[in-house]
């Protein structure tokens, strides 16, 4: 039997990098948390403390900030992308490139009926994301969104499952349904509009979930993936994680009063959490683009 070293990565995890555009009075902002992870040729680095091949984690970091600074940002998948490739073309023994990357939103603040040039407010816990990976020269992009929290005040049921001795939960037919949605997409491609890809797929999704009358949040888990799918031919699966935010009706009989689904306990955990892919059919997997490890 021997021992042999398995699949590694390396990098610098969340840089916080904020770039203000100034080229004009009305500036522009960009607040991200990069992370950045490398493979490639490695094996000596762990086998013997050889670090002839490994650029260090802290050169990721200035890299991230002096690309902001050479260029505009721009589109976080453009800027992961130009990332991924410099560090795949330029350092030594690195053979594949991960670049995470989360968006943080700021709105102008309003003043005088317009919006003030260079004072902003945070636009909530929002986040939208991309992982670009760059493994053999070949570029693949999954972009989404995390924290980004829903509510349907009726227009959603709960009934018919199995029951045992263990169960007390009652069936419903007009329940509160929330969530908060984490949603990734894979491209098929990179000849697309990034920005506008992202804001046409998030309305998608919310009209989804808004529309559907849901017998349970794995059928608007469905139907927000599928609508994205038969609107976005760039996309090729979408993967959703919906923790179910769990709404309990109050029991208001010990004062004499009744209540009609109007006062609820808002439950932060345990909660149920629903996930899953919806996918076309004709369209091979790539799972290693899904993931910021190696596959072990």
């Amino acid at each position: 039997m021997s021992i042999v070293m398995g699949p590694n990565q390396y990098g610098k995890a969340e840089v916080r990098l904020v770039a203000i555009d100034r080229s004009t009075a009305r500036h522009g902002i960009k607040d991200l948390t990069v992370s950045t992870s490398l493979r490639g040729d490695l094996d000596e680095v762990h086998l013997t403390g050889d670090n002839g091949n490994v650029l260090p984690t802290d050169t990721q970091k200035n890299t991230v900030y002096a690309f902001a600074k050479e260029a505009p940002v721009g589109e976080i998948e453009d800027f992961a992308l130009r990332l991924g490739r410099h560090f795949t073309r330029t350092a030594e023994g690195i053979t594949g490139a991960r670049v995470l990357v989360e968006e943080h939103a700021w709105q102008r603040i309003p003043v005088g009926g317009g919006e003030h040039d260079h004072a902003f407010s945070r636009a909530g816990d929002e986040k939208r994301i991309t992982a670009v990976t760059i493994d053999d020269g070949r570029a693949h992009v999954v972009s989404g969104l995390k924290d980004l929290v829903v509510l349907k005040s009726t227009g959603s049921e709960f009934w018919g499952y199995p029951k045992d001795r263990y169960t007390t939960l009652a069936e419903t037919t007009d329940r509160i349904l929330a969530t908060a949605v984490t949603a990734r997409w894979r491209y098929l491609g990179e000849d697309v509009d990034w920005g506008k890809s992202f804001e046409s797929i998030r309305a998608t999704m919310l009209e989804a979930f808004a529309t559907t009358h849901s017998l349970a949040l794995q059928q608007s888990l469905y139907e927000m993936g599928k609508a994205v799918l038969a609107a976005h031919e760039e996309v090729a699966e979408v993967r959703l994680s919906l923790p179910n935010k769990h709404h309990f009706l109050v029991d208001l009989e010990f004062c004499g009063l009744t209540n009609d689904n109007e006062v609820f306990f808002a439950a932060d955990r345990p909660y149920g959490l629903i996930e899953g892919v919806v996918t076309r059919d004709d369209v091979e997997p790539q799972p290693r683009a899904w993931y910021s490890l190696p596959e072990f």
